[in-house]
């Protein structure tokens, strides 16, 4: 399946570009579905009230996939809270906690795109902070449990009763366990998808000095997390007038700005109706690309320059960025960078883990890390 992210600036006709993509796919003859993480109904008026064959239009329900989870969680841990008499909540009187909307967006991501109903799907993203904390929600979870929660202490579940009385704490119960490795498993299938082949982001923002800060830092975002982007959509594009005309200065504005995104995004100029786009033949006018074919995932290469330097140099393409805004720091066998407002603890390649960081130097909208082999741990060459 090929998975389409939308998402850009607030206000940039990020879901009227979803809706129009998703169209443009149906069209196409592409089964496609179209998925809003809104909590309102935005899709809804944008179609105009109606879908055309071969697209199914969902939206994202956190409420109902909270409920779901909390009674799930509740019977699973059936004994521990018969134990302790605590009641059990029913679902009438339950609120969506902080979190849970992610979750559930997250959840409909991996379910849709593991379907076998539908060849493209397109999903209409918060705008970019939000979309890019959300697309970074996986990794960074099955992070934190690894740590707080190793799976190899799972083997020893016969020990764990001992293990209590000795270190004179309870240990984690046998479920919690349990739990973690359910979420683990789904977090993975997440993971998954974000890295399949066919999954890009398609930036959506109009030109001018504003649009232009928030694609250069959603650029440098999606980078780091080794995310791809298919296309820029440039929104409400004027049309050409003569210089006397008080649209000159806009016209400019924009003008300037596309030419700068040309050098760096395969940008597709989407013209101004000189309304809001409403209903299929609106959509249709705007003449958005449908779903291409992936491109292959990104290449974060590890160059052998051991004869020369006497290092190997490890690279991260990370466009957008300036030096004053990226740190590195070696947090044992990863790698945390920050870039901007963006930071992403990175997992490093077997080789350099006995290496030691040799420097580092951005070169042309990438990093470069240079390692420098430990010969404590470096194998020896007779």
């Amino acid at each position: 399946m090929r998975t389409l992210l939308i998402t850009g600036p607030g206000g940039g006709g990020r879901t009227t570009t979803a809706a129009a993509t998703a169209l443009a796919a149906a069209r196409e003859g592409a089964r496609t579905l179209l998925l809003g993480t809104d909590r309102t109904d935005t899709l809804g008026p944008v179609l105009g009230g109606g879908t055309p064959p071969g697209l199914t239009v969902r939206r994202v329900d956190p409420d109902a996939g909270f409920r779901a989870d909390l009674a799930a969680l509740q019977n699973r841990a059936a004994s521990a809270l018969d134990l302790l008499g605590a009641a059990r909540l029913e679902p009438e009187e339950t609120g969506t906690l902080p979190g849970a909307e992610e979750l559930a967006v997250l959840r409909a991501l991996r379910d849709a795109a593991l379907s076998d109903a539908y060849d493209v799907l397109v999903v209409d993203l918060p705008p970019a902070p939000r979309a890019l904390a959300l697309l970074a929600l996986p990794e960074e979870l099955r992070r934190y449990l690894s740590r707080l929660l190793p799976p190899e202490r799972q083997a020893a579940r016969a020990l764990r009763p001992v293990l209590g009385r000795l270190a004179g704490v309870p240990l984690p119960a046998e479920w919690l366990y349990g739990a973690a490795a359910r979420l683990d498993l789904q977090l993975a299938a997440v993971e998954a998808v974000l890295a399949d082949r066919d999954t890009v982001v398609r930036l959506v923002a109009e030109p001018g000095p504003a649009g232009a800060d928030a694609v250069r830092t959603a650029t440098l975002g999606i980078a780091l997390r080794g995310l791809r982007t298919d296309a820029l959509i440039a929104t409400r594009v004027l049309p050409e007038s003569d210089g006397d005309s008080w649209l000159a200065g806009p016209v400019a504005q924009q003008r300037k700005t596309l030419e700068e995104w040309r050098e760096s995004h395969a940008v597709h100029p989407v013209a101004h109706l000189g309304r809001d786009p409403r209903g299929t033949d609106d959509l249709a006018a705007l003449a958005v690309p449908g779903a291409a074919a992936g491109r292959g995932p990104v290449d974060w290469p590890v160059t052998d320059r051991l004869a020369e330097d006497g290092v190997l140099v490890w690279h991260l393409p990370l466009p957008g960025a300036r030096r004053d805004e990226l740190d590195l720091v070696r947090r044992g066998d990863a790698v945390v960078v920050t870039a901007g407002p963006f930071r992403r603890t990175v997992p490093l390649p077997s080789a350099l883990r006995r290496c030691t960081v040799d420097g580092a130097a951005l070169r042309e909208g990438e990093l470069r890390i240079r390692f420098r082999p430990d010969p404590a741990l470096w194998p020896r060459t007779r």
